[in-house]
């Protein structure tokens, strides 16, 4: 999944905490692509529902050894009906967005996946009760355009599936809305943790929709995915202490360069000139969103 970035307190920006910040971003994107890619070779032959049980079960056991260090009170949340909201949504979106991953090529569906601040702008009205302008409202307009070049409905290319990563980029959004309504009383840990256990726990009982036998290949690569995104969603955590999530936001977009180097050696495919094009209209429309969220951070 990618490095999406959400609203986050304005950090002190010294030099070398900010090339710290960009450092760990950069990270983040090579284990995030890593884990989409493996997503991805997986789905050729596994059903989407038990490639993301297999990545809850190393995630769920990442994160409960790390919140328990701090004592069982840690798991303890102040907002339990918000946590469960959370988890469901996250996990929704994960399921998704490696259902597409078995008909996309992976630049595709991770290009097409980064609309998701366009959807917190929108969702961000209903539920924030947030005023947008009509900077926000154009931007979000160009980063559907972008998306629709991607797609391209009704083209002799399209697959219906090219529609997922879309829903789950805005499933995706609605779980960052989430976060943001208990960011001031939740720990990060502990909202992690709950999205970690209630993710594994509702992935669990999907299991007899699509089980299949795991071969021992199948594991070690289940267990590299959870892994890989646990640690790549980490450092994206721990680089927004050290750096403004408006200066981190163009590094997110390397995930985008990743995704096409991986899927060009590990499947023979380049992303076209739509996706590329498409992919630069998202990236402009996603920074200028953050533009914006900056100085409306800078009014308030």
């Amino acid at each position: 999944m990618p490095a999406h970035t959400e609203a986050v307190p304005p950090v002190p920006q010294r030099r070398d905490a900010a090339l710290r910040g960009i450092g760990l971003m950069l990270l983040a994107s090579i284990f995030l692509s890593s884990s989409d890619v493996a997503s991805k070779y997986l789905a050729a032959t596994m059903p989407a529902l038990q490639i993301t049980w297999l990545r809850y079960a190393a995630f769920t056991a990442i994160m409960l050894a790390v919140a328990l260090r701090g004592g069982a009170a840690r798991l303890r949340p102040k907002r339990l009906h918000m946590q469960l909201l959370r988890g469901v949504a996250v996990t929704l979106s994960s399921i998704i967005f490696v259902s597409s991953l078995r008909y996309l090529p992976i630049a595709d569906a991770t290009a097409t996946s980064f609309i998701a601040p366009l959807f917190v702008t929108a969702l961000s009205i209903p539920m924030l009760g947030e005023k947008v302008g009509w900077r926000r409202w154009t931007a979000t307009l160009v980063g559907l355009a972008g998306v629709l070049i991607i797609v391209r409905p009704g083209g002799a290319n399209f697959h219906a599936a090219s529609l997922l990563p879309a829903l789950s980029a805005a499933t995706w959004a609605f779980a960052l809305i989430v976060t943001r309504m208990m960011s001031t009383t939740e720990d990060p840990v502990t909202t992690l943790t709950w999205s970690a256990v209630v993710g594994f726990l509702l992935l669990t009982v999907l299991q007899p929709l699509g089980w299949q036998p795991l071969t021992a290949e199948a594991i070690a690569i289940g267990i590299f995915i959870g892994v890989a995104s646990t640690i790549g969603h980490w450092f994206v955590i721990i680089a927004f202490r050290h750096a403004d999530a408006s200066l981190l936001a163009p590094f997110s977009y390397v995930q985008l360069l990743w995704a096409s180097v991986f899927g060009f050696f590990l499947f023979s495919v380049l992303p076209d000139l739509f996706t590329l094009l498409g992919s630069v209209i998202i990236a402009a429309s996603g920074l200028y969103t953050a533009h914006r969220e900056r100085m409306r951070a800078r009014a308030l």
